[in-house]
């Protein structure tokens, strides 16, 4: 096993994860989505595999997030890569259990591109930035908020469960296993958020800096200090919108954020 097959799994599971965010179907999205959470454990497998063998991964990408037009462009490129990626998977239990996984994603899509009426417009890419009552300029904090967000998110995911495989400490694995399914939840949100913005895009890359932890104690006070930050920025977002539905959820997730300093402080 290498990291080449790891690297791919990654992409894969960011490929899963933003077709669910720009699609509009419901009932599509929820399902990729839940793809994407298999895709994401397939990942965890594999790195532990790697680390039991005694060589190491880390998170490199080369992807980019091509702008489709229609559900149908985004199943087909969706299709292709999951095909091209099955013959990387080891012949073992675990490599098994991921080709059959992924063979039963690719029939959910040749299900979906049969039919014609699971075709529609994707407007996430289209850059309109519109949102219900909002005025130009609470639609411009929005957009910073998200992009700030949403890489955020993407990054703790990948930091926390790095951390995560390499920890003995059960508190510790269990701390890293609540964040990680937070910032899950965070990043579904905001990235659905984007793309009916219609700003979805992939975060950019993790330098292994960001990652490979050295001192414990100064990455989680840091990480305190920048849920600190977050819900400042929340609290002056969820002010300064005149939507109810939308200062509501931001008063949600500072909350919980409140609750994920906490978790932290679990880990000092």
């Amino acid at each position: 096993m290498t990291n080449k097959t790891y690297q791919k799994k990654h992409e894969l599971w960011l490929s899963i994860l933003f077709a669910s965010f720009a699609i509009n179907d419901e009932a599509i999205k929820s399902r990729l989505y839940d793809f994407s959470q298999i895709a994401f454990r397939h990942m965890k497998w594999l790195g532990n595999d790697i680390l039991e063998s005694g060589k190491d991964y880390n998170y490199d990408r080369e992807m980019a997030l091509l702008k489709r037009e229609s559900n149908f462009e985004i199943l087909k490129a969706l299709k292709e890569e999951i095909e091209a990626t099955q013959a990387l998977y080891p012949d073992t239990i675990l490599g098994e259990r991921i080709k059959t996984d992924d063979t039963y994603l690719l029939q959910y899509i040749s299900e979906l591109l049969a039919n014609p009426a699971n075709d529609a417009k994707v407007t996430a890419f289209n850059m309109e930035r519109k949102w219900e009552d909002l005025d130009q300029s609470q639609v411009d904090a929005l957009t910073l908020f998200l992009f700030e967000e949403s890489y955020k998110e993407y990054e703790l995911i990948l930091v926390y469960a790095y951390m995560q495989a390499r920890t003995k400490n059960v508190l510790h694995f269990n701390v890293f296993q609540d964040l990680v399914d937070e910032s899950h939840f965070h990043l579904k949100s905001f990235g659905n958020m984007m793309a009916k913005l219609g700003i979805l895009a992939l975060p950019r890359e993790l330098h292994e800096m960001t990652y490979v932890v050295k001192d414990l104690d100064k990455f989680v006070k840091d990480g305190i200090a920048e849920e600190e930050a977050a819900k400042e920025m929340c609290k002056e977002l969820s002010d300064s919108i005149k939507d109810e539905k939308l200062s509501k959820f931001f008063d949600f997730i500072n909350y919980q954020e409140s609750y994920h300093i906490e978790l932290m402080k679990k880990l000092l």
